[in-house]
């Protein structure tokens, strides 16, 4: 079993398509992170997601300690997200954004970012000055290309045609959440998801658009991983747990979880990496984050990017087969 590879238009080379997410829970995970990096770089993953703000800075600190001490940067493809909302106000303007990237670069120890995202939106800021500073840092070499995270078609839609007009660069990826499990409700504020039945308009923007998408929660927070029940839900105290029996626990999801399982025993495999190999096999230009804990957690799931699922297949794990 081996990794899977695709393309972004401004890298030269391949980026798997299981990208390593790095949003780690506590200071046992933080201080894994090198060894964690070596595991799953080993098995043939050279993509890595963070954020400015995942354990106050810790997660880029050790990044960069990785990078610095492996000798890898030219060999690896960089992800990471600034202008988060905070406790006392939206941060997506110029100031934040120059803030939180000078930040990263420091932390990371490197020149330039092969994506930056902008990890919220605010949809009362106009984007024009949102896209003026991006331009300057992609300009300035400080980043390859940007993107965003949670931000609904129609303001991407909006910045590319201010960038188009302006002859500037527009967003050259997305970042929403997309699985196999509808979200009926995020997990957290702000957030945007593609899945689902009442999103398919936003899909079909991507696909005309030709962007390329690092989908986060890929796995619905856990709710392909087998242990969620119809009659066990109320059995869960832990956040996580909780925030997925919030966002996905809902008859329709049982259902794809259902058909998730029937396929699994068919096919001899697990309940999520029939589910992986759904967003994988997806049309749209995916690559999917997932935060695995060690090596041998990419090892079980690398098992998906040899799977190919039909049409048919595809549209029978959602529902669409009625």
């Amino acid at each position: 079993m081996s990794m899977l590879y695709g393309r972004v238009p401004w890298y030269d080379g391949p980026v798997s398509r299981i990208v390593q997410g790095l949003s780690v829970a506590d200071t046992a995970a933080e201080a894994r992170i090198p060894d964690l990096l070596d595991e799953v770089y080993a098995l043939g993953c050279n993509a890595f997601d963070m954020a400015h703000q995942y354990r106050d800075g810790a997660v880029e600190r050790q990044v960069g300690r990785w990078l610095a001490t492996r000798g890898q940067r030219k060999k690896v493809f960089i992800i990471t997200k600034g202008a988060h909302h905070n406790a006392d106000r939206k941060r997506v303007t110029p100031h934040d954004i120059d803030s939180d990237l000078y930040d990263s670069l420091a932390r990371l120890k490197i020149d330039t970012i092969d994506l930056y995202l902008l990890h919220r939106d605010n949809p009362a800021v106009p984007v024009g000055p949102i896209v003026e500073k991006l331009n300057e840092h992609q300009s300035a070499g400080r980043v390859r290309a940007f993107g965003a995270s949670n931000w609904s078609t129609a303001r991407i839609a909006e910045a590319n045609a201010y960038a188009q007009s302006h002859g500037l660069k527009g967003f050259a990826a997305g970042s929403p959440h997309f699985s196999l499990a509808a979200q009926v409700e995020p997990p957290w504020a702000d957030c945007i998801t593609i899945s689902g039945p009442a999103e398919q308009a936003a899909r079909d923007w991507y696909t005309r658009a030709g962007l390329p998408l690092f989908v986060w929660s890929s796995m619905a927070g856990g709710f392909f991983s087998g242990r969620f029940r119809r009659d066990n839900l109320a059995s869960f105290a832990g956040e996580n747990d909780r925030l997925a029996v919030r966002s996905y626990g809902v008859e329709d999801n049982f259902r794809r979880l259902d058909r998730v399982q029937e396929l699994a025993t068919k096919r001899g495999l697990s309940i999520p990496q029939v589910a992986l190999a759904y967003v994988l096999n997806h049309p749209l230009q995916i690559f999917a984050l997932i935060g695995h804990q060690s090596g041998a957690e990419l090892q079980v799931n690398l098992a998906a990017c040899a799977q190919k699922l039909s049409e048919v297949e595809m549209a029978w794990l959602d529902l669409r087969d009625a």
